[in-house]
C-alpha cells in the first residue's frame, strides 16, 4: 500500500512541469493575440483621414485653388498641392499636369490614365480643400472689404454677413455689379427687406467676379 502511494505521488510530481508548460504556452499565445490585436487597432486608429471636399462635383478647378490628391496605397504620390497661376500642379513621376479648367473627377481620370504607365492599377481621388480661384468682392461701408472666396450657392446676404457693415452703411441701396457678355449689369439689393423676407428675389446667388457695393 505504501509503495502504491509513493508511486502515485511520483507520477503526480512528474506531470507538474507538463501542466505548467501547457499553461505558460497558452498564456503566451493569448498574450501574443492581445498584442497583435492592440497593434492592429493602433494602426487603424493612426491612419490619416482623407479631407472632405468643400466644393461640389461640378466645381471647376482654377488657379490658386488647393487640392488634396490621394493615390490608393501610394503614400509618396498622395499630397496636398496648390494650383499654380499657370493652372498646373506638380506631381512625382508626372511632373506638370494641367488642373485648371477641369472638375475634380475629370482631373482624377486624367491622373489615373497618366499613372498607368508606372502603376498597375492606380486609383486616384481629388478633393478641393481650398477654393481661392473663384472670388466675389465687397466694397464700400463694410468692416471687411475686398475679395471673398465664393462658396457654393453663396448669396448676397451670406456675403454681407461675412463682410459686416459700418455704422454709416446705407443698407437700403446696396447693389451688385455683374459683367455679362462684356456689359455691366447693376442689380439692387435692399438688406432690410431681405432680412424681413420681403425681397427674396433680390437675394441672388453670386457668380465669380461679382462686386457688391454698400454705399
Amino acid at each position: 500500500m505504501k509503495r502504491r502511494f509513493i508511486f502515485a505521488m511520483a507520477m503526480s510530481l512528474s506531470l507538474l512541469p507538463v501542466v505548467a508548460g501547457g499553461l505558460d504556452s497558452a498564456k503566451g499565445q493569448q498574450d501574443g493575440r492581445t498584442a497583435s490585436s492592440a497593434a492592429s487597432n493602433s494602426k487603424a486608429t493612426t491612419q490619416p483621414k482623407e479631407p472632405l471636399s468643400i466644393a461640389g462635383p461640378d466645381y471647376v478647378i482654377g488657379a490658386d485653388d488647393t487640392l488634396h490628391i490621394s493615390v490608393w496605397k501610394e503614400p509618396d504620390l498622395t499630397n496636398t498641392l496648390p494650383v499654380r497661376p499657370d493652372g498646373k500642379i506638380s506631381m512625382p513621376l508626372l511632373n506638370d499636369v494641367q488642373a485648371a479648367g477641369l472638375t475634380p473627377m475629370q482631373l482624377a481620370d486624367s491622373l489615373t490614365e497618366k499613372l498607368k504607365k508606372y502603376l498597375a492599377d492606380p486609383r486616384v481621388t481629388v478633393v478641393i480643400t481650398q477654393m481661392n480661384s473663384q472670388r466675389v468682392y465687397v466694397l464700400g461701408e463694410v468692416l471687411h472689404s475686398g475679395a471673398l472666396p465664393l462658396l457654393p450657392n453663396m448669396t448676397v446676404l451670406q456675403a454681407l454677413a461675412t463682410a459686416g457693415f459700418t455704422q454709416f452703411a446705407n443698407t437700403k441701396n446696396i447693389y451688385v455689379l455683374r459683367t455679362v457678355n462684356g456689359k455691366q449689369q447693376k442689380m439692387a439689393f435692399n438688406y432690410k427687406q431681405a432680412m424681413r423676407g420681403d425681397a427674396v428675389a433680390q437675394n441672388i446667388s453670386l457668380k465669380p467676379g461679382d462686386t457688391i457695393v454698400v454705399p
